[in-house]
């Protein structure tokens, strides 16, 4: 019997994102639609529909999922130490330096291939 559950389940839910896609495209084309209408009327219809279709998808498996994704990563993101602004500018300074380094180098490494080859093809 649970699976039956399950699965009737999972058919609203394919039926609700559908509903959301539709009431989506629908509304982005009545905003065109409508173009002699006001903009503040054209620009309430479509937030109206689309927080519509935003609930339609909120309240499906999947919605509920990336809404517990969204505050899970809400959470890690107040874990993180960005670095100060000192510790930033040596870490920029240092990647500047090496990269030019290396140019350098590439380009003296260049130069001495560059050098021999014309020796030997004389």
């Amino acid at each position: 019997m649970n699976a039956e559950t399950d699965q009737g389940s999972g058919q609203l839910d394919v039926a609700k994102l559908a509903l959301a896609v539709v009431v989506i495209v629908a509304s982005i084309a009545g905003f065109y639609y409508y173009a002699d209408e006001s903009l503040l009327f054209r620009v309430i219809g479509l937030l109206v529909a689309l927080s519509f279709a935003v609930g339609l998808v909120y309240s499906t498996g999947l919605g509920q999922s990336l809404w517990q994704f969204a505050q899970g990563s809400k959470i890690e993101l107040k874990k993180i130490v960005w670095p100060t602004k000192k510790e930033t500018m040596q870490t920029t300074l240092i990647v500047a330096v090496m990269v030019l380094f290396v140019g350098i180098l590439l380009w003296m490494f260049d130069g001495l291939l560059m050098w021999g080859i014309g020796y030997i093809t004389g």
